[in-house]
């Protein structure tokens, strides 16, 4: 077995005795020094919603339901994996074998321990008992559990998938004990800091601290109170004092920060954006690379990231940030469409013997202002532009429809690098937003590159299927930024994850403080 991950001391704890006494230094002892935590406040989050009870069906909503279940594994700030209920795993060379040691004496919120074959259950329900989604096309692939002790559950697959241990850290486990087990589960039973409470879908969830929890100082609140309504100005309740902790969009998020109201800070992981050409039916003269390449470099990639993220977007061509495990510094050095240029632009168009004034270009988005910024740009090259602005409905059933030319789009955080590149194969999930690419060469090098064991050669491959991107103008990253949230003031100690999570092996509501 080759070691993937050792043991974290993520439990300090500092005891200090003095005085003349024993007896008058437990006198002023703190509760914490015997293991016991001093709970204050109930913390108030809004960020996303909570869509179903059952965390094996979720559709999206992964911003709430951490806090009451959590996972094997966890995604740490640079998109590796670390250890949460698996204090150590262990893969074999091949990539078929995933040994995980359990951490000890974790207590799930019924009082019953956590084993083994609990953890096994939940990775057989969601094989055989849902349908649809990541975490799904992963266990299929999983032919072999084992629990050779109460602590030990080894996991074998049919063939090497790299994006596994990174798809568990949305793998919740529950107690086999949770009302609905064998349908759809109506009472969670997880091991997280807060248990499942009091839920009023689409207007909050109560979650009471855990008393039992398995990390020692852990939760610091009483309880958390998420928010789930939808079309209320969080920023405005977070002015009241109504909300503690909230998503912002910029301009909102900079009022509050300017204000004095609260600090920003954003999800480890960025939303991506890009312009992209229709790959599936395109038309003449965009089915041409240089006319391709000329409308790239049209766009001015600083003012556009600029405009969507302020101080904190991020110009590069790479599909991940500065900072990600998988970020390619030389790739991102070596960016000609960093700066715009219409000279060289024009010169391509001239060489395609394309005449802008004589085509229109269909352009198609959702309804975000950011995408008006992209088509002004390309104007200035000459063509005419339809624009199309969409609801997010709209837009992906007119993608769909293969009958446009250009659209300026953005994707959000993912657990995984494969996440993002599954999209552009010819037989992925979703591939609208990036034109609908059919490259058997591309589809090669994502497959290699998810069956290859080896961080270093997987990585390797993954940058030649971007540089193939990239030479074939199927899309161009314009850059990044992240989703940010806005923390009040009075909080303390709480970090936002690499996703949406509120809660993960480092960081979130664990080990947030509210000031009274």
């Amino acid at each position: 077995m080759t070691r993937l991950s050792n043991d974290r001391d993520l439990d300090r704890r500092n005891f200090l005795l003095g005085g003349a006494s024993f007896a008058g230094a437990l006198a002023v002892l703190p509760a914490e020094a015997f293991g016991q935590s001093v709970r204050k406040g109930v913390l108030k989050y809004a960020t996303l919603g909570l869509d179903t009870a059952d965390p094996h069906r979720h559709t999206g909503s992964i911003a709430v339901q951490q806090c009451y279940v959590e996972t094997l594994t966890s995604i740490a700030a640079d998109g590796s994996v670390e250890p949460f209920l698996a204090e150590r795993f262990e893969v074999s060379p091949d990539g078929l074998t995933y040994r995980f040691k359990l951490r000890s004496n974790v207590k799930f919120h019924n009082g019953d321990v956590m084993g083994a074959a609990d953890v096994a259950a939940n990775f057989e329900r969601v094989k055989t008992k849902v349908k649809g989604g990541w975490l799904v096309s992963a266990m299929k692939r999983v032919v072999k559990l084992e629990t050779p002790d109460a602590n030990t559950l080894a996991v074998t697959l049919q063939e090497p998938y790299s994006p596994f241990l990174n798809l568990l850290s949305e793998l919740w486990i529950l107690s086999p004990k949770s009302e609905g087990w064998e349908e759809t589960i109506r009472t969670p039973i997880g091991t997280g800091p807060f248990t499942f409470g009091t839920w009023q879908p689409k207007v909050k969830l109560l979650a009471p601290a855990f008393a039992d929890y398995w990390k020692s100082g852990a939760p610091k609140l009483e309880a958390v109170e998420f928010d789930l309504r939808d079309g209320i100005d969080k920023s405005l309740a977070l002015r009241a004092g109504d909300v503690h902790i909230i998503s912002a969009e910029r301009e909102a998020a900079e009022g509050l920060e300017k204000a004095g109201t609260a600090t920003i800070s954003g999800l480890k992981d960025t939303s991506w954006y890009f312009v992209a050409f229709n790959n599936r039916k395109p038309r003449k003269p965009f089915d041409d690379e240089r006319v391709r390449r000329a409308l790239a470099l049209a766009v001015d990639k600083a003012a556009f990231m600029r405009f969507v993220g302020g101080e904190k977007g991020i110009v590069t061509n790479q599909v991940v940030a500065p900072g990600h495990l998988y970020f390619d510094q030389a790739g991102h050095d070596a960016d000609v469409f960093r700066k715009p240029n219409l000279e060289q632009a024009k010169k391509l168009l001239a060489e395609a013997g394309v005449k802008p004034a004589e085509h229109t270009i269909e352009f198609v988005s959702w309804q975000e202002a950011y995408a008006q910024v992209a088509v002004q740009m390309v104007r200035k090259l000459g063509f005419k532009v339809n624009h199309v602005a969409l609801d997010d409905i709209g837009a992906q059933k007119r993608l769909g429809q293969y009958d446009w030319d250009m659209n300026a789009m953005a994707s959000g955080p993912r657990s995984d690098i494969f996440l993002r590149y599954v999209r552009l194969m010819s037989d992925g999930p979703n591939p609208v937003l990036w034109g609908g690419i059919q490259d058997p060469e591309l589809d090669k090098l994502i497959d290699e590159a998810v069956k290859e064991p080896d961080a270093t050669e997987r990585k390797a491959t993954y940058l030649k299927a971007s540089q193939r991107i990239i030479e074939k103008g199927y899309f161009y990253v314009l850059g990044h930024a992240p989703s940010l949230i806005a923390i009040g003031k009075g909080v303390k100690g709480y970090d936002p994850g690499f996703t949406w999570a509120c809660h993960w092996a480092s960081g979130g509501v664990a080990y947030a403080t509210i000031d009274a």
